[in-house]
């Protein structure tokens, strides 16, 4: 196999999609006070985030709050109460419409949504989904995402090389077991995928086989445990893995706060794991260099509000809609690994490049 991509290159062409956010609160903000719908030559958007708690979507608002200075956008923030809070959503995007707003930004907390969403679409306004994109895919007008399904392959396919031919017993934290989200399926079968082993179905977790081969040699699944994205959940759900097989090697999370739990547990335990994940903000690419998580995938929250902003400020004042990447129904944001022990063939960056990075954060 060829060496890995290494990082000058790699980090140049990720630092070129990036661009900076500032501040965040919860209500109307950049640039008026006003809470109803355009005012002036002042475009009128929600950005709905799934909580504003999870330091992804704090990084996401401030990208947002950012842009919409920039763009002459009124900018109102909202969030579920929690990962999941569907009816927190559906309120929030009924206000929008109520307000007259030009368009929403929002990352869909499940199917719930849908027809809160499809009402606003019909009542004119632009709806942009961000990070997640919803099921199916046009239920929104466009969705501005990390390609979840690679960046779950770039973990699997490391983790794969890793392990270097051992047996891999695995524990899979999921985000949840009680609604279906494409974020959650596409990591989980984006690093099985990457690991070699065979998915029956691609947006459904948990039906492929509980042991087998991987590309490296035999593996083992032993859990597949809803965490809500969250780093309390996680240790609980690692702890429920090991309560089943207390061997476990090999921890896939659906995101870094998961992974920071599953650490939390397995010390307890007096048990190491190679931890992988997906997110890559600031908090989890230290992770990585202090050795708690061997490697993420990172994406940009501060990327994909900013296009979000621009693109309905843009077609507010009549400019062209956005357009999907080459053979994927959304725009693809960019996805990186981070790992400061790299793999042959598996293009990668250092913890050092990825913190510079994080998120989007260039400054």
């Amino acid at each position: 196999m060829a060496s890995p991509t290494r990082p000058n290159t790699t980090l140049r062409r990720v630092v070129a999609l990036i661009a900076i956010g500032a501040a965040l609160v919860f209500t109307a903000a950049c640039g008026s006070n006003s809470s109803s719908g355009s005012s002036g030559d002042k475009v009128a958007v929600s950005l709905i985030t799934k909580d504003s708690i999870n330091p992804f979507f704090v990084a996401m608002q401030k990208g947002a709050k950012a842009a919409a200075a920039e763009n002459g956008v009124n900018l109102s923030v909202g969030a579920g109460a929690e990962d999941g809070d569907e009816q927190g959503q559906i309120t929030l995007i009924e206000n929008a419409i109520a307000k007259g707003q030009d368009g929403i930004l929002i990352t869909p907390n499940g199917p719930g949504v849908n027809a809160a969403i499809k009402k606003a679409r019909d009542a004119g306004l632009y709806v942009i989904a961000l990070d997640t994109p919803p099921d199916p895919a046009d239920t929104v007008d466009i969705t501005f995402a990390t390609d979840n399904f690679k960046a779950g392959e770039l973990i699997g396919k490391w983790a794969a090389a890793n392990m270097a031919g051992k047996p891999a017993v695995i524990a899979l934290l999921d985000l949840f077991n009680d609604k279906v989200v494409s974020v959650d399926y596409n990591r989980d079968q984006g690093f099985l995928s990457g690991m070699g082993i065979d998915v029956k179905d691609k947006a459904k977790n948990g039906d492929e086989a509980s042991s087998g081969n991987y590309s490296g040699g035999t593996y083992k699944i032993v859990c597949n445990e809803p965490t809500n994205g969250a780093q309390a959940d996680g240790k609980t759900a690692m702890e429920r893995c090991l309560a089943k097989n207390p061997d476990i090697n090999l921890v896939y999370s659906i995101n870094e706060p998961a992974g920071i739990g599953a650490s939390e547990a397995l010390k307890a335990a007096g048990k190491t794991a190679t931890i992988v994940s997906v997110d890559g903000g600031c908090l989890g690419v230290s992770m990585v260099k202090s050795g708690v998580l061997a490697a993420t995938a990172q994406q940009y929250p501060v990327k994909m509000a900013q296009l979000g902003v621009k693109a309905i400020a843009t077609i507010a004042k009549g400019g062209d809609k956005p357009k999907t990447s080459p053979g994927l129904d959304f725009f693809d944001t960019g996805e990186a690994l981070v790992t400061d022990k790299p793999a042959q063939g598996v293009p990668s960056i250092t913890s050092d490049e990825g913190s510079k990075i994080c998120w989007g954060t260039t400054g």
